[in-house]
């Protein structure tokens, strides 16, 4: 159903055009009409109309300012202006309007037809788009906060990779530089704690959608999902610093947002708040912000009010110190190195002639560096492993013992990258290196499978998919293809080169080596031999 309003002062015009429209159209167009310029405003608040054909000249307010008017309060009517008057003014401010077409008296019943048809295909073409944009909406809906609660999960619990989180916040359109987090606590205050933490757990579920929307609405935030009676949002920020104005008006705006909560739904909520950092830092701003709510049992607490967590002198570099450790932790050998280099030179430039200290700081860094290659490498702790550091530590020399530092660090991030490069391979392609270096042993599935870590039903459905040949025929043919490579010497009877391959069975391996190759191994030693002479 197109809904047309028709405007214009002579009652002949608008009986005209409704004849024709309801002729042409029939059901499918429903009209209206008025004969003034006040009139046509009041009835186009009231009819909404999809199509609007108007009378440049009517009583009191003419046509092209009611259709100024119109545009206010509906802004999808499309205009069709219908004029006794051909000038260029009136046409000018039409087009101007955004007005489909402009047409001069008198209009033929063709003219009239084609142009409703016109308005008509461009209706159903914004109601087509409306439509669309409305399920992309709806999807953004439900896929928007699935994505927010896994940048949250990366940054504050997974391994913080820098490639995944600019993924996410280039999914989000998060340009800003630096974060703080916030997270929002639900229960009843006894004390010196917060108690009754599941009860305030299912009545924040109950509540979610409300808060989350509105503390997207104060904060510009993302929202994750609760955890347990918490909720955490993390909160863009272009500046490394939040200066004392803008942390006093935040707190009071939130403090007030939480006393809103409590008198609309009964239920005492409070945020802590830590301290705004780059993107690959806010882990720290998260633990600022538990920090926060264990100390102060107000309403709102901000890490920078309770004075939490560390402090670096003011030229002390801690953001390479940072960037150094991310590196090493991602395995980034190379940038390891350079970063290390970076902070030896800021050493050197601002502490010169404080060896001593300098010592200090570098075996600091290798113990740190090398819990973090225990920790996410695959090489055992071993208790003497350090037994040289003093004498190394100890030189006289400090290029030496840049070099030892340097060289330090990047073994700690090569045994992480390692590790790492380990984990990414499949365990068909473990196996098969495996199967490759022991097939001359007494080797079953359920052998290498346990090697592997896997189970060995589990381990043969993935060999047969990864490889396209099942465990013990892949196994089979390995062993063959080296028993006919030593067959063709000379220098080993059938019964040692059956035992070298991995069958101590003589009888075994001659029924197994001729299924696979149509031969025994004395036939195919013998044959070999007769094609070298």
């Amino acid at each position: 159903m197109y809904k047309i309003m028709l405007a214009d002062d002579e009652s002949i015009v608008i009986d005209a055009l409704k004849y024709i429209i309801e002729q042409t159209f029939g059901d499918t167009c429903e009209t209206a009409y008025a004969k003034t310029g006040r009139s046509v405003i009041e009835l186009a608040q009231e009819f909404r109309p999809d199509i609007a054909i108007m009378d440049i000249q009517m009583p009191g307010i003419n046509g092209i300012e009611a259709i100024r008017e119109i545009q206010t309060f509906n802004p999808s009517t499309i205009f069709i202006v219908i004029s006794a008057y051909d000038r260029f003014d009136y046409a000018k401010q039409a087009i101007d309007l955004g007005v489909l077409e402009y047409i001069t008296k008198p209009v033929s019943r063709e003219k009239v037809e084609a142009v409703v048809k016109k308005a008509i295909a461009l209706s159903d073409s914004r109601r087509e788009k409306r439509r669309n944009d409305l399920r992309i909406k709806e999807k953004l809906e439900i896929v928007v906060p699935f994505v927010e609660s896994g940048l949250i999960y990366s940054l504050l619990f997974g391994d913080n990779d820098k490639v995944t989180i600019d993924k996410y916040r280039d999914l989000l359109s998060l340009g800003d530089p630096y974060a703080y987090v916030c997270v929002l606590e639900a229960g009843e205050v006894e004390g010196e704690r917060v108690g009754n933490e599941v009860g305030s757990g299912v009545k924040l579920d109950d509540k979610y959608d409300t808060i989350r929307e509105a503390m997207k609405s104060l904060l510009g935030c993302i929202v994750g999902p609760i955890m347990s009676n918490r909720i955490i949002l993390i909160v863009p920020g272009k500046n490394a610093e939040i200066h004392y104005g803008e942390r006093t008006l935040l707190i009071e705006r939130v403090r007030n947002k939480m006393h809103e909560f409590y008198e609309e739904f009964d239920m005492v909520l409070r945020v802590g708040v830590g301290r705004i950092k780059g993107w690959q830092n806010l882990g720290e701003s998260y633990r600022e912000a538990l920090q926060a709510l264990r100390i102060d049992m107000g309403a709102v607490s901000h890490a920078d009010d309770l004075d939490i967590g560390p402090r670096w002198e003011v030229d002390y570099p801690i953001d390479l110190e940072r960037e150094i450790f991310g590196t090493l932790e991602r395995g980034d050998i190379s940038k390891t190195a350079d970063r290390v280099r970076e902070f030896w030179n800021w050493m050197m430039t601002n502490h010169a002639g404080e060896e001593n200290n300098i010592r200090i700081k570098v075996i600091d860094f290798i113990i740190r560096a090398e819990y973090v290659a225990y920790q996410k490498g695959s090489e055992a702790y071993r208790f003497d492993s350090r037994q040289d550091y003093l004498d190394n530590l100890c030189k006289d020399s400090m290029e030496e013992l840049q070099l030892w530092f340097i060289d330090r660090m990047s073994e700690a991030a090569r045994k992480v990258n390692r590790k790492k490069a380990d984990s990414l391979k499949s365990p068909i392609v473990k196996a098969v290196e495996y199967i490759r270096a022991n097939y001359t042993k007494d080797l079953s599935l359920d052998d290498v499978a346990k090697m592997v870590n896997v189970t060995p039903y589990y381990f043969s459905k993935l060999f047969k998919s990864e490889e396209g040949i099942n465990f013990l025929d892949y196994l089979t043919t390995l062993r063959i293809d080296a028993a006919r490579s030593i067959l063709s010497g000379d220098e080993y009877s059938v019964k040692e080169v059956g035992a070298m391959v991995g069958y101590q069975d003589p009888n075994y391996f001659s029924r197994i080596f001729k299924k696979n190759t149509g031969l025994t191994p004395t036939e195919y030693k013998e044959k070999s031999n007769l094609n070298d002479m």
